[in-house]
């Protein structure tokens, strides 16, 4: 008996040397969070402007191209336009 209430007293003190959630404990975890959030937001926040800002760019690249396309076309219209102009005009 005298065994088994020394085996209890033991588990009773290993269990209270658990250290329980104190302040300190709680403050340094808010702390670690907050860091990792001002660390890692911005650079998500960052990598997301970039890819929409790419996506603009790419759009406006597209219609530049396309509008420098358009360009050469009219000017070779505005070209063969000229050319027949001069001709019939030195015809008559």
């Amino acid at each position: 008996m005298n065994e088994k209430n020394q085996m209890l007293d033991e588990l009773s003190s290993l269990n209270r040397e658990k250290k329980e959630l104190d302040a300190k404990f709680l403050l340094h975890f808010f702390l670690i969070v907050a860091f990792v959030f001002v660390v890692i937001f911005p650079k998500m926040f960052l990598q997301h402007e970039i890819y929409y800002k790419s996506r603009e760019i790419a759009k406006l690249k597209r219609e530049y191209d396309s509008l420098k396309e358009e360009n050469e076309i009219i000017s070779s219209k505005v070209e063969t336009m000229k050319f027949k102009n001069q001709v019939v005009d030195t015809i008559f």
